[in-house]
């Protein structure tokens, strides 16, 4: 495999507004605009660089929640020579993880994960579970504080799925989970 471009988030940048992203409509502005704000999110709670360009492509195949995909499934190996393969495998996980059958179970041990495009299961290993539980506490958290509708049809609902999922995320990232999510906290 080549090398990584010596500037994998520009690279990536480039790639997403080659594909329309910086376009394509998304809470809180454009999908482009969403995409920086899950990375830098993940970069604030100190993320592995992979799973910072994780966040920062974590929609290109579409995802069970978000149908529109940049990139073809069959154009994967584009997207892990722009950003690696261990960021490249965390965004496939993200993207084809069919939610309905994996989150009931997503913080047990021997969680059976189904993958939306094969439907393929499998017990997927630890660490992938805290970086799609770190990923997906980015990607939430930005679009409730993008929507406020959003947040108040989904807020309760994602902080009962986040608190199960505690034991995966990193300790800021709960901290953020549940200030965001939370009910409001009154003023004294």
């Amino acid at each position: 495999m080549p090398p990584l471009p010596a500037d994998p988030v520009s690279a990536a940048l480039r790639l997403l507004d080659d594909l329309g992203a910086s376009a394509t409509p998304h809470p809180g502005g454009t999908l482009g605009a969403h995409l920086q704000r899950v990375q830098q999110q993940l970069e604030h709670w100190a993320a592995r660089p992979a799973l910072q360009l994780a966040g920062l492509c974590h929609a290109f195949y579409g995802t069970d929640g978000f149908a529109t995909a940049p990139l073809p499934l069959a154009e994967r190996s584009r997207l892990r020579e722009l950003i690696g393969a261990e960021a490249e495998a965390i965004v496939y996980l993200y993207a084809s993880c069919d939610r309905g059958a994996t989150y009931p179970a997503l913080a047990d041990a021997d969680a059976v994960f189904r993958d939306r495009f094969t439907g393929r299961t499998f017990v997927p290993t630890l660490r992938s579970r805290e970086d799609f539980a770190e990923l997906s506490a980015a990607n939430e958290l930005d679009i409730a504080r993008v929507d406020a509708g959003f947040r108040e049809r989904s807020g309760a609902h994602l902080l009962a799925f986040f608190a199960r999922l505690r034991p995966l995320l990193s300790p800021q990232a709960w901290q953020d989970c549940a200030a965001v999510l939370g009910p409001p906290r009154a003023h004294r």
